[in-house]
C-alpha cells in the first residue's frame, strides 16, 4: 500500500438527551491517490452506523474477503473485528449503545451481530436512513452536516424505550472491571440467568458469558495502547487465568495474534480508538475537549 495518504479525524459531541444511546459522532477523512485503498481495522465494538462522502468502503466482518458496501452501512454488535479498506473520502460514524438499539432499532440484536447491511434498505435501521441525505446535502459543510444529524436525532430522543432502566444497567454493570462472571453480572441486575440471557441477545447482541469476554479482552487492549505498557502480559486484564488464555481470547476476537496486531500499521484505527475504548466502557473518559483528547492538536479544540 502507497503510504502517500493522509487520516484525520473530528469529533462532535451530541446534546445530552442523546448520550446515552449514541456514542459521540465522528467524521474520518482520507486523502489520498484516486487508486488507492488505505485498509485497516476495528475492534469488536456495538452496533455502528456509518455515511460515506465519496466512494463507499469495502469490508468484512471476521476473515475474509473485503467486499463492496454502501453509502449508508450499518453493523450490528460485533464480536470479531471489521477489516475494512477506504478511497479518499469522508465517512460519517455514530456508534449505536444497546439503550439506542432498544429505543431505535425494532430487531432483536442477535439477528444483525458479525454483519454489515445496507441500512438504506434494511428495516431495522429505517429510522437512520434520512441521515444519509443530510450528510450529503448540506455541501459538505462539517459544521452544517453535525447539526442536522443531531437535530434529526432529536425528533425521537423522547420515545419510550422498552427496557430501558434495565438495558442502562447492563451496559453499567458491563463496563464495571469487577463484574466477572454471569452470576455476579444477573445478581447486579436483579435477574435470573434465563431473563439474562434474552436481555442480552435482544438489545447486546450475544449472550453474557461473551459479553464479559470482550470486556476483559477490550481493557487489556485499552491497557497495552493507552497505559504504558510495554509488554502484552503487563496488560493483561486481572480476569484472565494465564496468558494463552487471552491468545486465544485475542485470536478469537481479532483474528490474528497479539504481536501480528502489534505489528500492522492502523493508520485510521489510531486516530478514533480511544473514543472506542471509552464507550466500551474499557479506558476511562478524559477530560481533554473532545477534538483535542483524540487529535492531540491544541489547536483543534477551538475549532
Amino acid at each position: 500500500m502507497d503510504t502517500e495518504f493522509s487520516v484525520s479525524v473530528r469529533f462532535y459531541r451530541l446534546s445530552e438527551a442523546l448520550q446515552p444511546y449514541f456514542t459521540a459522532l465522528y467524521a474520518t477523512t482520507v486523502e489520498c491517490g484516486p487508486d488507492m485503498t488505505v485498509v485497516d481495522c476495528l475492534h469488536p465494538e456495538w452496533a455502528a452506523l456509518r455515511f460515506t462522502e465519496g466512494p463507499p468502503p469495502v469490508a468484512c466482518v471476521g476473515p475474509g474477503p473485503l467486499v463492496p458496501q454502501w453509502p449508508f452501512v450499518a453493523n450490528g454488535p460485533t464480536s470479531k473485528a471489521i477489516n475494512f479498506g477506504v478511497t479518499r473520502s469522508r465517512i460519517w460514524g455514530l456508534g449505536l449503545q444497546p439503550a439506542g438499539w432498544a429505543k431505535f432499532v425494532p430487531h432483536a440484536a442477535n439477528s444483525l451481530s458479525d454483519r454489515t447491511v445496507d441500512g438504506s434498505t434494511h428495516e431495522a435501521f429505517a429510522l437512520f436512513a434520512p441521515i444519509l441525505p443530510i450528510v450529503h446535502g448540506n455541501d459538505g459543510d462539517g459544521d452544517r452536516i453535525a447539526t442536522g444529524i443531531n437535530d434529526y436525532l432529536m425528533q425521537f430522543a423522547a420515545r419510550p424505550t422498552a427496557q430501558e432502566a434495565q438495558v442502562l444497567a447492563c451496559q453499567a454493570a458491563l463496563r464495571d472491571p469487577d463484574i466477572a462472571s454471569v452470576a455476579q453480572l444477573g445478581e447486579r441486575l436483579g435477574v435470573g440467568e434465563r431473563s439474562l440471557e434474552r436481555l442480552c441477545g435482544r438489545y447486546f447482541g450475544f449472550p453474557p458469558k461473551l459479553l464479559l469476554r470482550r470486556q476483559r479482552f477490550l481493557r487489556s487492549l485499552a491497557q497495552f495502547m493507552f497505559a504504558n505498557r510495554r509488554t502484552w502480559s503487563e496488560a493483561i486484564d486481572g480476569q484472565y487465568y494465564d496468558q494463552a488464555q487471552f491468545v486465544r481470547d485475542f485470536r478469537s476476537f481479532m483474528g490474528t495474534t497479539p504481536s501480528g496486531y502489534a505489528d500492522t500499521p492502523h493508520p485510521i484505527l489510531e486516530k478514533i480508538m480511544a473514543l472506542r475504548f471509552a464507550d466500551q466502557g474499557a479506558a476511562p473518559e478524559t477530560d481533554l475537549p473532545t477534538v483535542l483528547r483524540y487529535t492531540g492538536d491544541p489547536k483543534a479544540a477551538s475549532e
